[in-house]
């Protein structure tokens, strides 16, 4: 193995189960947070040199998990994979407490962009101006969405909408 793919294989051991929690806290569904983690990797992979000279890698892979959580919303349903072959199953997961599965729902109402500044705000614990590098906004901007990303939450968590 290659110092390149040996230092990318470590990266992706330490960074890949916060990611996928992450993406997974953006779309609310393991298999589309997988995903979206796995995109994310491969376009760092194309460009593991240039990035990992010039750039923090954290910010980096993000910024590309969160630009392809908001343009798979943009493109539709059509344009995503849909798998041919058997499922893999897994060992199943602890059940979530009701509060965490009432917040998720809720969180899974939210608008997009303002569901990325809530996950990077208060998930990744990221500075305003962290967030804002990293959707390609103002410091406003990721101010005012997570004012409103906030109250549609609160909101939805004190009066939630029940699919009938």
């Amino acid at each position: 193995m290659s110092d390149r793919d040996s230092a990318f294989a470590e990266y992706f051991a330490a960074r890949s189960s916060a990611m996928r929690a992450t993406a997974f806290l953006l779309c609310g569904d393991w298999h589309r947070a997988e995903d979206l983690t796995q995109n994310a990797f491969t376009k760092l992979y194309l460009r593991w040199n240039r990035v990992q000279r010039h750039e923090s890698l954290d910010p980096y892979l993000r910024k590309v998990l969160i630009s392809s959580f908001i343009d798979e919303g943009r493109w539709g349903w059509w344009k995503r994979e849909r798998p041919h072959d058997t499922r893999i199953e897994r060992a199943a997961a602890p059940e979530p407490s009701e509060d965490r599965v009432t917040l998720i729902r809720a969180l899974a109402q939210v608008p997009p962009r303002q569901r990325a500044v809530l996950v990077l705000r208060y998930w990744q614990d990221l500075s305003v101006e962290d967030t804002a590098a990293a959707l390609g906004c103002t410091a406003g901007t990721v101010k005012s969405q997570a004012a409103r990303g906030l109250e549609t939450l609160r909101t939805l968590v004190a009066h939630p909408v029940t699919a009938d």
